[in-house]
């Protein structure tokens, strides 16, 4: 038995992934879209470029992902993708790329469990806990 994250995207699913392929080093293994179903004809206009399904390797984590319709779309909420970063340097760069047109909800900082952790929402939706521990 596995478990993986699925994440729902208002419609930017193939930005989201190609984003994070490009800058936390990810790999794109799959990525299909509503017209590449044997039977497009049936998949409304306008809607054939979405994601249907996608899936990306980030740090020895794969995350699936899709397209819902923009009316159905929530950013995420409650639940975070928690990214454990190697120096206070990554971590500052990473937070720069995913706070970029984001939320913050915690800066960036030093706590007494991280030489540096904050907590985000990327432009995309999607929350994250950037985290570079303290040796425990």
């Amino acid at each position: 038995m596995k478990i993986f994250t699925y994440l729902n995207y208002g419609g930017n699913c193939r930005q989201a992934f190609e984003f994070y392929a490009e800058h936390l080093g990810g790999k794109i293994t799959m990525m299909q879209t509503h017209g590449d179903v044997p039977d497009p004809s049936q998949v409304p206009a306008g809607w054939k470029d979405a994601i249907l399904h996608a899936r990306i390797e980030i740090g020895g984590t794969v995350i699936f992902g899709a397209d819902t319709p923009p009316e159905r779309f929530q950013p995420m909420r409650s639940a975070y993708l928690s990214l454990l970063l190697d120096s206070n340097e990554q971590a500052e760069q990473v937070y720069a790329l995913l706070t970029d047109g984001g939320e913050i909800f915690m800066k960036m900082e030093e706590t007494f469990f991280a030489h540096r952790f904050a907590m985000l929402r990327d432009r995309f939706g999607t929350s994250w806990m950037l985290l570079h521990e303290r040796p425990m």
